[in-house]
């Protein structure tokens, strides 16, 4: 079998791309937690990775896409977003906002894990930033005592982040193997979300009740606007920086939302935080990047 080719790094770029991201992603728990945390979770993950396929369909390009690349990308998306969404939206009936933000700290480990078992190739510089990054972010989000229904939403999540963290990565290899068919991402992206729709509406089909799904006026904005902007805009931004930076750093960049997430509560929401935790825990997830990219320049 041949091996994959690595894509030039270009930290610089996707380290844009991730922060944006990062930014505006960090206004989601809040909203999803505030407008839509009481009606069918899979209902609202079909509806916004709808929403988010739109956005993509008018770019796409199937005649420059071989078939098994199509259904490589729609297998793609089916498990990055559309599995991983309807874990994520359901772990909010048993979670807090900030509890669902916090138990996305071991995403970094499921990344470099990952990356470590497609690569067959163990970097330890990727390992110890990720594990100064679930270190960051857990003394910013500090962990409380647990019931059975904490454990139900950390399980929920933990199988949200291994869906997110394996599509991403392998978004990475596809994104080369089609690296001399001249398509752009954006031409490519309606596919991980039509695999995404499918999988959630196929299993809304089970367990939503559609007659019986109503939404005010407030809910329909709010679902539009993460349609739009976290799932779909965000989406594309962040695998499109996941292409350009080591696996290393893109394992910490998913947890520096965390520290965003507290500083929009605080400065936007008015919440009250913790600065010398959050503080603290910002500068480990700082020094977890520099390790991260001092071992891409090491290599």
């Amino acid at each position: 079998m041949t091996r994959w080719r690595r894509s030039p790094v270009l930290p610089g770029i996707g380290m844009f791309y991730l922060i944006i991201t990062s930014l505006l992603w960090a206004f989601s728990f809040g909203l999803v937690k505030d407008q839509l945390s009481t009606v069918d979770a899979t209902a609202v993950a079909t509806l916004r990775l709808g929403i988010a396929f739109l956005v993509f369909l008018p770019f796409v390009r199937l005649s420059r896409v071989p078939m098994a690349s199509r259904v490589r990308l729609a297998f793609i998306g089916a498990v990055q977003f559309g599995a991983m969404y309807l874990f994520y939206l359901q772990s909010y009936h048993y979670l807090q906002a900030h509890e669902v933000a916090l138990f996305t700290v071991l995403t970094p480990l499921y990344v470099v894990l990952i990356d470590a078992s497609l690569e067959r190739a163990w970097r330890w510089h990727y390992l110890w930033a990720a594990l100064l990054a679930a270190a960051g972010s857990t003394i910013i989000l500090e962990i409380r005592s647990l019931d059975a229904s904490h454990v139900k939403g950390f399980l929920l999540m933990q199988a949200s982040n291994i869906c997110f963290a394996a599509g991403q990565l392998a978004w990475r290899r596809e994104r080369i193997r089609l690296s001399d068919s001249n398509v752009s991402d954006a031409q490519l992206f309606a596919l991980p979300y039509a695999g995404a729709f499918v999988a959630s509406l196929a299993a809304s089909a089970f367990i939503t009740k559609w007659s019986q799904f109503h939404l005010g006026g407030v809910q329909i904005a709010t679902l539009v606007y993460l349609g739009i902007i976290p799932a779909g805009v965000c989406f594309y931004w962040w695998n499109l920086g996941a292409e350009k930076v080591n696996a290393g750093t893109l394992a910490v960049m998913n947890n520096v939302k965390l520290p965003i997430a507290v500083l929009v509560s605080l400065l936007v929401f008015g919440e009250h935080t913790n600065l010398p935790r959050l503080l603290a825990g910002g500068a480990v997830l700082a020094l977890a990047l520099v390790l991260a990219e001092r071992g891409r320049r090491a290599a």
